[in-house]
């Protein structure tokens, strides 16, 4: 059975560690608060699609260097080049990045974003497409693209971010391309935690090993349906979701959960 090992992988152009089934990727320019350049988001595009045959990780933590998440597309190594394309070439570089988030949603492993301090534009999409996130007091997060002239609807922005917090709030952000505060974002359900910057790495690491020792099969399946199901009727969901759970009842690991109950212990999943 073909397989890849994620702890032998050595991305190019950010961090990426491999501890106890979790994988980090750290955004790393932090002279610069860790924009994206055309390199970088391939790279991510290509990671998160090879974590659906990477059998040693089952959860991703994602944050930035520097006590900052990510100031999006870097305005001289991308926007300056982008000004002077011709539209097949911006075609191809707008589906790209959107190809980023498609592969973020499909990849099989839960996504927590540990975000810090700036976390705007294209870095604003990277968290919204993470499974969870975790800010700090810090945190500024924006999705400011009406502010260089473009519109909000940006990597998937219009439908996701209207399902996290809110079709009027996602809305005011999109037009305005104001800040939303880590106390807004807390208040709207985009944070699941806002602790010390401090604390940060801690709180989204150990929520990453919490997942990482749960059912990973039953994990890919409920990230599965929870990204299907936007586009389905109630009747289509519960039959997906009907399907689902019967394969789920095929595991060795609810096999494992039953035994662990009966005898009185806490069950050991082994993601099969």
């Amino acid at each position: 059975m073909y397989r890849l090992k994620a702890a032998e992988w050595r991305p190019q152009h950010f961090g990426w560690q491999v501890s106890d089934r979790v994988a980090t990727v750290t955004l790393n320019r932090p002279e610069r608060k860790n924009p994206i350049t055309f390199e970088s988001y391939a790279e991510l595009r290509d990671t998160f699609h090879r974590l659906q045959y990477a059998d040693d990780v089952r959860a991703v933590v994602l944050t930035g260097a520097g006590n900052n998440f990510c100031s999006g597309g870097d305005v001289h190594e991308i926007i300056g080049p982008l000004v002077k394309m011709d539209m097949p070439d911006l075609l191809y570089f707008t589906r790209m990045t959107g190809d980023l988030v498609k592969e973020m949603r499909t990849c099989p492993q839960p996504i927590i974003a540990a975000i810090d301090g700036i976390s705007v534009g294209a870095g604003a999409i990277l968290a919204m497409a993470s499974d969870l996130r975790y800010g700090t007091p810090d945190t500024k997060t924006a999705y400011l693209f009406v502010r260089v002239g473009l519109a909000g609807c940006d990597m998937g922005a219009c439908a996701m971010l209207p399902r996290i917090i809110g079709q009027g709030r996602a809305a005011e952000l999109l037009y305005s391309g104001r800040v939303m505060t880590a106390q807004e974002g807390l208040d709207w359900g985009y944070f699941s935690d806002v602790v010390p910057r401090e604390k940060l790495m801690a709180r989204a690491q150990d929520m990453a090993r919490t997942l990482a020792d749960g059912p990973a099969f039953a994990h890919a399946m409920t990230k599965k349906c929870l990204h299907q199901e936007w586009s389905m009727s109630i009747e289509q969901a519960i039959e997906t979701e009907a399907e689902a759970q019967a394969i789920c009842m095929q595991t060795r690991d609810f096999g494992r959960a039953y035994h662990a109950f009966v005898n009185k212990e806490q069950p050991k999943f082994e993601g099969n």
